[in-house]
């Protein structure tokens, strides 16, 4: 078997310690902030230079909470309930022959000059905190879109909830950097796609934040957020 090397070039700060409520697409919700640092090798200002005009930028990345000793060439992709396979390249999902994902997040802002050299601020990002990013591209739009694209058996897309809501006086213990990502991210339903318990009570972390919620016809409940670190 062929091999080839690859370097990790930067890694990714999101609010996702854990796999469970990360957005199923980069994307689907805008408001996530997060923040890419650079390893120390590739912190030359130099590599960034012309960056600032695209508006949207491909991350390449390595499923590192995902690697496996073996590949499987069907999966149960989520969208279509759990249980119909698909062929491994005709989804994206993190069981692969390489782990290697692929995501188009918006660039807000390039700052060169920090204690941890260049760092991007990009929203949209579907990557769990610490992530390794093994290349950064520009999107270019008159290669790159194709509104005139088929989208197989993802063209429904996901459907999302119509109400978030959660207590005041949970919502005070939000920060407010995180609030509006928060609500984006339940508000496209974290649970598995076949989960339909209204009873059945759910917990992710966010951030430094343990959410407990439940969804009831369409609307989701939180019922506590608590800190778990000080």
């Amino acid at each position: 078997m062929k091999t080839v090397d690859t370097k990790v070039i930067a890694h990714i700060e999101s609010a996702f310690n854990s796999k469970f409520g990360i957005p199923r697409q980069s994307g689907v919700v805008p408001e996530l902030k997060a923040r890419i640092i650079m390893e120390p090798e590739f912190r030359n200002p130099d590599a960034f230079r012309l960056l600032e005009g695209f508006s949207h930028i491909w991350l390449l990345w390595h499923f590192s909470k995902a690697v496996r000793e073996t590949w499987s060439p069907t999966v149960r992709p989520p969208i279509l309930g759990g249980n119909t396979r698909a062929g491994v390249f005709a989804t994206r999902s993190p069981f692969r022959p390489n782990p290697i994902g692929l995501s188009c997040v918006r660039l807000e802002s390039i700052e060169l000059d920090t204690p941890e050299g260049p760092v991007l601020t990009v929203s949209g990002a579907d990557l769990m905190n610490g992530t390794p990013i093994l290349d950064i591209k520009p999107y270019v739009p008159y290669a790159d879109a194709h509104p005139e694209a088929s989208g197989g058996f993802t063209s429904k897309g996901w459907e999302t909830l119509s109400e978030v809501v959660i207590p005041p006086q949970e919502q005070e213990k939000v920060p407010s950097e995180l609030l509006v990502g928060l609500y984006g991210v339940l508000r496209n339903d974290p649970r598995p796609q076949y989960h339909e318990d209204s009873d059945r009570l759910y917990g992710m972390e966010f951030g430094n934040l343990e959410i407990k919620f439940h969804v009831s016809d369409k609307v989701l409940f939180v019922d506590s957020i608590k800190c778990l670190h000080l």
